[in-house]
């Protein structure tokens, strides 16, 4: 009888569990210090049981996918570094490196803690945040121009922070000293650390109410139900083998493409995906582990199967990921990985969905903006000291088999928010002279991408060095179904006599005063033929000024009158006259090419 699953008391726990993972989540973004935190929210929380990598139990909502994927990961690295035995309660652990398993790069610093009940260790809490800057060749720590992790910032092995409840001051000070804004650093790793001191309050309470045995049994019952949720889910799949390629454009050294390859194998209990046949490793910071590129396989399990499952370490454990040592995406030491978590991981992602565009085309979506990065560091004439800010911003998301691509948002494996101009501007000396969306910048499909968008920021410091970095400069969002591909990405910088220049896509360099930096994302692909979208849409986007009506006309065989309204007689006849001009589309608008051979 002890042994039986009360349904009632695994709802309530479950959602228990979950809800200790996001008040660790508030707690953190309440007390940091950072715009990158606080506002930006690029941090994650999470609950595991001893057993670490394996047992994630629960995960915050607050928080990005990948920092969510590669925790449990960093949770193992720094137990076998200090096993439980050598653990006390009060002790809090800090670790960023990435090998041999950790954190995506350098700047996502990890905070774990274990929790005693009566003198026994039960659990941990641990969570992980991107701090602006931890030192290296460049202001923001994710520089191109470098070809090793020695480069792009101090690594910190598994070491305690804290012991007995007292802070390490030798541990805090060895940072600090090798970082370009200590402040903001200590203030957000101190965030960190009461974060984790809510959830071990939450779960002594949670065992004092229920008992230890009690709770610890229905944290694994909890795994156990998502696995049998993700079987299910997997059963209902076609079976066979699923391949997909895209690429990267470059590495900050070569403009040479770098080919990104999977192919997934779904079998009646197993969901493989098998990177064999990606690029080797590259010299440039683009390379990840092999933890980052089991997140994005998560990710997009739990995104396409079952997004109201809980995200635990039990849902994938019918998930096998191969990755070939010396590839992009199990880099050796000490190959460079910063910029991994920006590009690569969102090139994965869609990799995965292109594979299975024919397994799931109703849970699909058209190819995404990938990240982009905007990183910058000098003097600030306003404060008499130096800062470093980093923003990532987001474009057009793929069009689906139902609705349109959502415009000028993060996607996949990020999850966070856009700074307030508001506070961007508060806070560092730059000014923002423009804003918005990119019209016409979607693909054009039956239900078309979303938009990218456009900032431009005018540089008020001195003696500045800025980062930036995107993907889908060349190559676009690829369209599906006769969708057709987005806009691609790029930066432009002017300069103070005026003349504007486009940059590379990838690249560190001198910023002076008084330059404007124009950061333009992609479009999202469009899904479906572009000449089956419902005319009163297009008349929609035109009138919002998401399409022009020239591509209203061109591309949609849509005329509208001079009011605006649809002239349908013409549009039918137009609509005629394009579909026989135009062959029959390819199930993906680009480059890229799926197989599929039957099980």
């Amino acid at each position: 009888e002890s042994s039986r699953v009360d349904p009632i008391t695994l709802q309530v726990l479950t959602s228990a569990a979950y809800s200790i993972a996001e008040e660790m989540s508030v707690a953190l973004i309440r007390t940091s210090r950072s715009t990158n935190i606080k506002d930006r929210r690029d941090a994650s929380c999470a609950f595991y049981d001893t057993a670490g990598a394996i047992a994630v139990i629960s995960q915050s909502e607050i928080g990005t996918p990948l920092h969510l994927g590669v925790m449990g990961a960093a949770v193992s690295t720094a137990l076998n570094k200090l096993p439980g035995s050598s653990l006390e309660p009060g002790d809090d652990i800090i670790m960023n490196t990435p090998y041999p398993a950790g954190p995506g790069h350098l700047n996502d610093i990890c905070v774990i803690s274990p929790i005693f009940y009566k003198d026994e260790l039960v659990a941990l809490v641990a969570n992980q945040a991107h701090h602006v800057d931890v030192g290296g060749y460049a202001p923001g720590s994710m520089p191109f121009g470098v070809t090793e992790i020695y480069q792009e910032g101090l690594q910190i092995p598994p070491l305690k922070l804290s012991r007995r409840g007292e802070l390490n001051q030798d541990v805090v000070d060895l940072v600090m000293e090798n970082v370009r804004d200590p402040q903001d650093l200590k203030g957000d790793l101190m965030a960190q650390i009461a974060a984790n001191n809510v959830g071990e309050r939450r779960v002594i309470e949670l065992m004092d109410r229920y008992g230890k045995e009690t709770v610890q049994r229905y944290m694994q019952e909890i795994m156990n139900y998502s696995e049998q949720r993700m079987l299910a889910a997997l059963r209902t799949l076609r079976k066979g083998k699923y391949s997909f390629e895209d690429y990267l454009e470059g590495d900050g050294w070569t403009n040479q493409l770098i080919k990104v390859k999977v192919t997934v194998e779904i079998t009646k209990d197993k969901f493989i995906v098998d990177f064999t046949g990606t690029n080797k490793q590259v010299q440039g910071p683009l390379n990840c582990r092999p933890a980052s590129a089991a997140a994005c396989v998560y990710y997009v399990l739990k995104a396409v199967l079952d997004p109201e499952l809980p995200g635990n370490a039990g849902a994938f454990r019918p998930v096998k990921v191969i990755t070939e040592p010396g590839s992009l995406v199990e880099v050796q030491y000490p190959g460079a990985l910063a910029n991994a978590n920006i590009i690569t991981t969102m090139r994965i992602v869609d990799t995965i969905l292109g594979a299975l565009k024919d397994v799931i085309p109703s849970r699909v979506l058209a190819g995404c903006q990938s990240n982009q990065l905007f990183n910058i560091g000098g003097f600030n004439p306003r404060t008499n000291r130096r800062y470093s800010y980093i923003e990532t911003y987001g474009g057009g998301q793929g069009g689906m088999c139902d609705r349109d691509g959502m415009s000028g948002v993060q996607m996949h494996m990020t999850n966070t928010r856009n700074a307030p101009i508001e506070v961007f501007e508060a806070s560092h000396p730059m000014f923002v002279e423009r804003y918005g969306l990119i019209p016409d910048s979607g693909g054009a499909g039956t239900f078309r991408g979303g938009l990218g968008k456009r900032r431009d920021i005018l540089i008020l410091s001195t003696d500045n060095t800025s980062t930036m970095s995107t993907d889908r400069a060349q190559i676009p969002p690829w369209g599906l179904y006769g969708g057709l591909a987005g806009s691609c990405s790029s930066f432009l910088l002017r300069d103070k006599k005026n003349r504007t220049t486009r940059l590379p896509s990838k690249g560190t360099r001198r910023v002076e005063q008084g330059s404007v930096i124009s950061c333009i994302t992609a479009g999202g692909g469009g899904f479906g033929d572009p000449l089956k979208r419902d005319p009163e849409r297009v008349r929609f986007d035109v009138i919002e000024g998401f399409v022009s009506r020239q591509n209203a006309r061109k591309l949609y065989g849509v005329i509208l009158k001079s009011d605006c309204a649809v002239d349908m007689r013409r549009t039918l006849e137009l609509r005629r006259n394009l579909a026989k001009a135009t062959k029959a589309p390819s199930a993906v608008h680009s480059r890229f090419h799926q197989t599929r051979s039957k099980a």
